[in-house]
């Protein structure tokens, strides 16, 4: 017997199971929603935490880094995507989905946040030993080591164009958007790389909770009461929380006599609301009213003057959205479900029409950070049909003499001027108005006559607004 076999072998380690970490779970299981079933963070996060909590798992804390692991990386995946494929061998689109949610897990705790390098590669192996098995995790360890190397901005100058020979597809990797939504926003902003850079930014911080208190049921000075809140910026109905404010904790928004809305979703509803007016002003028209909360907040305008609101939303279920945050409203009202574009009511039945129609949300990319990824440039094409049918509907809606609203939660330009232009075109018995004066104490409005909202100029979502008077 050789002396070699006659040695005695060690013993093999013995198998250690991975920690299993509540915190990075959930945020894994919330980005596998986000990618496999094509859902909202903003709604599939929510009772995930809320049955971590009841669970006994989570605490604030614990629910904080969750959150901002989920939202973090989806912000900044387009950057993460960039970053991953560099240290990887082949090309990302062979990188199995839940591969790829676990690595961009990791960098975000590498390059975005404070976490520690040693316990952002440590914790996000153990994830991957739970969720993909002991081979996997080893594959992530071997990248995430391999991006531990840098920090992020030596990362953006080894992975990103430099702007002088690509200016888009510089600022697209730069600040975790496609290209040509870069392109977009900036052919809409107009100026030159501050504005963009400043506006990209924007949509990459975490938005603020706005609450409006609804006329006639509740006040701002009664919201302003609540922990954590202070004034809005611009409308005298908004209240904003500051981090860590919670919604459900306000008595006022459990009883509906407030709600959560953007403070530029706001400022639509009072433009419409206020736009001089001759003669009759009893009869308001929401025509896109889903999920409500500018309905809820017209309604509650409406009350106060004796008017009337009709709520029509196309969606059955949507349509349950709008009466839901109508209820208890102090004036008369109706909800319907209805398709705007063959209306049920009358040809000039209403004063005030406000027509928010469905569109890219480009605008609110802050809130929902997936959507980004979503769109695609063919999606305009989709919807322009319908955002002239339903803008046509509204001047044949609205009596002579009234007001129509039309709007968007996105600032494209074949979304918002293109729109307006080309149905003015063909309805000469319509007209603008300047509806930059019925935002007193807005600045930085643009030329007018219409309205664009900017995240980095206003802190509210990109609302776009144009205000037409039918005229004969």
């Amino acid at each position: 017997m050789s002396e070699q076999s006659r040695r005695p072998r060690k013993p093999a380690k013995p198998y250690r199971r991975p920690q299993k970490d509540p915190v990075r779970i959930l945020a894994f299981e919330a980005l596998r929603a986000v990618d496999e079933r094509d859902a909202y963070a903003n709604l599939v996060l929510p009772p995930l935490l809320r049955k971590a909590r009841e669970k006994g798992d989570f605490d604030a804390r614990d629910a904080a880094l969750a959150t901002e692991l989920v939202y973090g990386t989806l912000r900044r995946q387009g950057t993460y995507d960039a970053v991953i494929a560099a240290c990887v061998d082949r090309p990302l689109r062979e990188v199995d989905p839940p591969v790829l949610d676990v690595l961009s897990l990791g960098v975000h705790q590498l390059l975005g946040t404070r976490i520690p390098t040693h316990a952002a590669v440590s914790a996000s192996v153990e994830l991957a030993r739970v969720v993909l098995g002991d081979g996997r995790a080893k594959f992530v360890n071997a990248v995430l080591r391999k991006v531990a190397q840098d920090d992020l901005d030596g990362w953006l100058e080894k992975v990103a164009p430099p702007y002088d020979e690509d200016p888009e597809d510089h600022l697209a990797v730069v600040h975790s958007h496609p290209r040509w939504v870069v392109s977009a926003l900036w052919d809409s902003l107009g100026g030159g790389r501050a504005g963009i850079e400043d506006l990209l930014e924007a949509d990459n911080e975490r938005p603020e909770v706005t609450l409006v208190a609804r006329p006639g049921r509740a006040t701002a000075e009664e919201l302003l009461r609540e922990e954590a809140a202070v004034p809005g910026r611009w409308s005298p109905y908004a209240v904003r929380l500051a981090e860590g404010g919670e919604p459900g904790a306000v008595q006022a928004v459990r009883e509906g006599r407030a709600g959560v809305q953007d403070e530029g979703s706001q400022l639509v509803a009072l433009a419409v609301a206020n736009a001089p007016l001759d003669g009759s002003d009893s009869k308001w028209l929401d025509g896109c009213a889903g999920p409500g909360g500018k309905a809820a907040l017209l309604g509650a305008l409406a009350a106060e003057r004796g008017a009337t609101l009709l709520a029509s939303e196309k969606q059955p279920h949507r349509a349950g959205l709008v009466a839901k945050a109508l209820a208890g409203n102090p004036g008369p009202y109706q909800v319907i479900a209805a398709d705007g574009t063959r209306p049920p009511w009358r040809p000039g039945t209403f004063d005030r029409v406000l027509m928010d129609v469905p569109c890219t949300g480009l605008g609110a990319l802050r809130r929902r950070p997936e959507a980004r990824w979503r769109r695609r440039p063919d999606d305009l094409d989709n919807f322009a049909p319908l955002q002239r049918a339903l803008l046509r509907t509204a001047l044949d809606s609205v009596r002579v003499g009234g007001i129509v609203g039309y709007a968007t939660c996105s600032p494209h330009l074949a979304e918002t001027r293109a729109v307006v232009s080309d149905i003015l075109k063909q309805r000469p018995e319509a007209e603008l108005i300047d509806a930059r004066p019925l935002l007193p104490g807005v600045p930085a409005l643009g030329e007018g006559p219409d309205i664009q909202l900017w995240p980095h100029l206003h802190g509210t979502d990109a609302m776009y607004l144009a205000l037409i008077r039918r005229t004969a």
